[in-house]
């Protein structure tokens, strides 16, 4: 074995960065409370004072404070401890690692988050009976000790990620397309987890080239002399096909001394959250959709559950919803006020969708199936705020309920356009292995598509879902999707 084994230092993948935020915001939210519960009781502690200091006759000051030492208290309701469910419910988008690692726009976000808290609870302010359970004081004490601490955690934890970003020191072995993608795609990142040193490549033509600002540094007989001139933490295998014998000793040598190996494909998903679909191997694809696909029963079983209880909430809300929201459809371009589409399920089986209607009758005209684009003009005023607020998916609970469809899946989409689509990108039709969903890692990530390579965009995010679905990541959409109605930023 190669002596000097590297001790490397603490190094987070964006998974371990995301949760350590969310259990540190979760932290402070449940902190806030019983700050804000301290600030109340001070307030009506000071009220009460005040009022006994004016009272005729006068009352000498050790009896006052005898007195509110025995009589101040608070009369907490029970809405009040949930407090940090909404607020966490609130700040569901800004575990983006875009967003994360910037100090803009996280304070943008947590400030988005404290005003939609507050006109929230203003609304339900005026609207109620009985006002007196709603406290001013502690709620908004509670809003600017979560916004302070959580802000403050925030730029403590940006430092850090930057720091720990420093740690993780990357060097690609491959100067092809695929490595050529990651550089890229390296090149565009606002916010990084790691550094990228440069490129190893046995081509002789490539070396000392740059590659999308990185620069091919030697041949794998350098390997690790170069690992050790640059501190190399991580090398990120990026050859597609056969690896040449020495290429393959220099990596083991290289993992001996303590260096961690990845795939290209793996470092793909921690930059993205999706899956390479232009640089897998077909022996790749084997083991992740054949082999990993598979999910257990329990699994199956809790989704379903799940599905059925969402199903019903969501049926109660459409309910509620639908004499308003018919209403503005009717009065801001006329009847139907839903339309119905078949769609393609799990297994290429096709059912019938149901949405309100968003787009002019007129549409399609010619009868064909047409993608949705940014700011189309055949989308209506009243169209327009329902899909920003995802309004006009509701009516597809009824297919959550029948089976047809899960709260999480990848977009059920038109026969003729997955025909279309299955011939352009590689791969399409792996999106038909679980049903299609009200919402999705791709819809919360990236919205609708215009374009063939828009949609394979969106298909590199479905596959990462198929791949990686789990519980924990379905209830993870399904918060973030609540935050995209709250915020009216969907599309």
């Amino acid at each position: 074995m190669a002596e000097n084994l590297r001790t490397t230092p603490l190094r987070l993948r964006p998974s371990e960065h995301r949760t350590l935020l969310f259990l540190g915001d979760l932290v402070l939210a449940i902190v806030s409370v019983f700050a804000a519960l301290s600030v109340w009781r001070a307030y009506n502690y000071n009220v009460q004072y005040q009022a006994l200091l004016a009272a005729k006759p006068p009352i000498p000051e050790p009896r006052i404070v005898a007195i509110l030492n025995t009589r101040v208290d608070i009369e907490v309701p029970f809405w009040f401890y949930l407090l940090p469910i909404l607020w966490m419910l609130l700040l569901v988008d800004l575990y983006e690692p875009s967003i994360a690692g910037s100090g803009r726009k996280t304070t943008r976000g947590i400030a988005i988050a404290a005003f939609i808290a507050l006109a929230l609870y203003s609304f339900v302010f005026v609207f109620t009976q009985d006002p007196t359970n709603l406290p001013r004081v502690g709620v908004g004490a509670y809003l600017i000790f979560a916004s302070l601490l959580t802000l403050t955690w925030r730029m403590i934890f940006i430092r850090i990620y930057k720091r720990t970003g420093q740690l993780r020191r990357m060097l690609i072995i491959g100067a092809g397309q695929a490595g050529k993608t990651l550089a890229q795609l390296y090149e565009t990142l606002g916010t990084r987890s790691f550094s990228l040193v440069g490129f190893v490549d046995d081509d002789n033509q490539k070396v000392r080239k740059s590659f999308h600002g990185s620069k091919v540094l030697g041949s794998s007989e350098r390997l690790l002399a170069l690992i050790d001139e640059h501190q190399v933490t991580d090398l990120v295998v990026a050859i597609n096909g056969e690896i040449q014998g020495k290429t393959f000793q220099a990596i083991l040598d290289a993992q001996e001394k303590g260096v961690e190996v990845i795939r290209m494909p793996i470092l793909y998903e921690e930059m993205t959250g999706r899956l390479p679909i232009h640089h897998l191997e077909s022996d790749w694809i084997i083991r992740s959709f054949v082999d990993e696909v598979r999910v257990g029963g329990m699994y199956e079983l809790t989704k379903r559950a799940l599905d059925v209880a969402g199903g019903l909430v969501g049926i109660v809300f459409l309910l509620l919803l639908f004499p308003l929201v018919a209403l503005a459809i009717v009065l801001d371009s006329g009847f139907p006020i839903t339309y119905k589409q078949t769609r393609l399920g799990k297994g290429a089986r096709r059912f019938t969708i149901y949405k309100f209607r968003s787009m002019r009758q007129d549409a399609e005209q010619q009868g064909e199936a047409k993608l949705a684009e940014k700011n189309d003009p055949r989308v209506t005023r009243v169209g327009d705020f329902l899909r920003k607020t995802r309004l006009d998916e509701f009516p597809q609970f009824w297919n959550v309920l029948r089976g047809d469809m899960s709260l999480v899946g990848p977009r059920a989409e038109r026969p003729e356009l997955v025909a279309a689509f299955q011939k352009q990108v590689p791969f399409y039709r792996a999106r038909l292995l679980v049903k299609p969903g009200v919402s999705g890692w791709a819809q919360i990530n990236y919205g609708y598509y215009a374009s063939v390579k828009e949609m394979a965009v969106k298909l590199e995010y479905d596959l990462y879902y198929i791949k990686h679905r789990s519980l924990t990541m379905d209830l993870q959409i399904i918060l973030r999707t609540i935050g995209t109605m709250l915020r009216r930023t969907g599309r």
